[in-house]
């Protein structure tokens, strides 16, 4: 018997098996795991696993561009500022990243269910899974067969999320039901891969396949995201889903927020553009300077780092004691003795980056360390999830807005 990742995180005792019928409920946790780590033996950074997480971001943000002005008809505002398509080390389903730290939960897909393990990223909206005729690209991970689920049903349509140089995934769309812990979306629109690129294989990416969260303007399909579809279905009371990436428990959280993860209130921040979750972030502050104000920034459960445009990082990192790291491209470093202090202001409220999620480690030399802030060719900033770790964070569908709160 062949043991996939999704059955191995389906067994761990912290987690909630996916049920096959839908329960209405006011609010459900999913455990999410870590399954890798971007940390040596020797407790400095693995930079290769690092250097690869960056431009593949920058990918699955270009074709969110796309996607957008494919369904909407409309160029996205950002995407005549500068960015453009680039070489072919730009992949696409980026969030699944390489060998990476990401954090992974399960889903069941079908009559019967069969279990996947997956990432949930709120910088994209569509579902994609290995089907059952992918080709030796997908050896090892489970494999979604349309024709042994009763309730899938063919679209005859195409997926390409090819980008760049031919990596990605394509495949065909069906609609099935997903179920997450007991949550079901019936008739979602997924993506079954006949090829993954390399950056997909089991030995470099460890979940099974990826699900969105983010609004259907930048889905591949023009199809409601799985969270849009369960309110539309009256499967959820509350509009709202909710990350926590924080140690002992982290969860993703449907239905609403978990008062157990977080003290105080929320600080709300209207999303500007639908497409990503998109806001305004209303200063960046390091070592108690306002280095930057009123620049944009979309929250993105599926990317690792916090990315920003080169010159927004190259005056931050200029006020807060950084060099531009060598080895890297808009990486930087600073001294490990010395961290810096460097916060988001949202809505009024600041949010401090927390010192262990600043600091990515040593390379090299053991006295200077990497940062998780690093420099990219992005319009805006891309607040992944070394910020969100230090934050509880909650996405308000219906109102369209994005909550952080103090962690419990």
């Amino acid at each position: 018997m062949r043991f996939t990742l999704a059955m191995v995180i389906t067994a761990l005792p912290f987690f909630i098996a996916a049920a096959p019928q839908p329960t209405k409920q006011w609010g459900t946790a999913i455990p999410l795991s870590q399954l890798s780590s971007l940390i040596n033996a020797d407790k400095s950074v693995n930079f290769e696993a690092l250097n690869s997480h960056i431009a593949p971001t920058t990918a699955k943000i270009l074709r969110g561009f796309d996607n957008f002005e494919k369904n909407t008809g409309a160029s996205h505002p950002f995407a005549v500022k500068g960015a453009q398509k680039r070489d072919s080390g730009e992949l696409p389903l980026a969030s699944l990243g390489d060998r990476l730290n990401r954090w992974f939960g399960t889903i069941s897909v079908g009559t019967p269910p069969r279990n996947f393990a997956v990432m949930f990223d709120t910088g994209s909206s569509d579902i994609i899974l290995p089907g059952i005729d992918c080709d030796a690209s997908c050896d090892g991970h489970a494999f979604y067969d349309p024709g042994a689920s009763l309730t899938s049903t063919e679209l005859g349509k195409p997926f390409d999320a090819q980008f760049g140089g031919g990596g990605g995934a394509f495949g065909y769309q069906y609609n099935d039901n997903v179920t997450i812990a007991g949550l079901m979306a019936k008739h979602q629109t997924l993506g079954a891969a006949v090829h993954y690129s390399q950056s997909l294989e089991i030995g470099k990416f460890a979940g099974d396949g990826l699900l969105g969260m983010a609004f259907h303007t930048i889905s591949n399909y023009d199809q409601p995201s799985f969270f849009q579809t369960l309110i539309t279905e009256g499967q959820t009371d509350e509009p709202v889903f909710a990350f926590n990436f924080a140690a002992p428990k982290p969860e993703l959280y449907l239905g609403g927020t978990n008062p157990e993860m977080y003290t105080g209130d929320f600080t709300w921040t209207p999303v500007t553009q639908q497409g990503y979750w998109q806001i305004n972030i209303d200063s960046v502050v390091g070592n108690g300077q306002n280095v930057l104000t009123n620049v944009a920034g979309i929250v993105d459960t599926g990317t690792l780092l916090i990315q920003g445009p080169l010159l927004d990082v190259a005056l931050l990192y200029a006020a807060i004691g950084g060099i531009p790291f060598h080895l890297g491209q808009g990486f930087y470093c600073f001294p490990c003795d010395a961290v810096p202090n460097v916060s988001f202001t949202l809505s009024g409220t600041s949010f401090p980056i927390s010192t262990a999620a600043f600091n990515m480690g040593s390379f090299g030399d053991p006295s200077w360390c990497v940062g998780s802030i690093v420099a990219r060719t992005v319009p805006f900033w891309v607040v992944g999830t070394r910020f969100l770790s230090s934050v509880y964070t909650a996405f308000d569908v219906s109102n369209e807005r994005v909550g952080f709160a103090t962690l419990a």
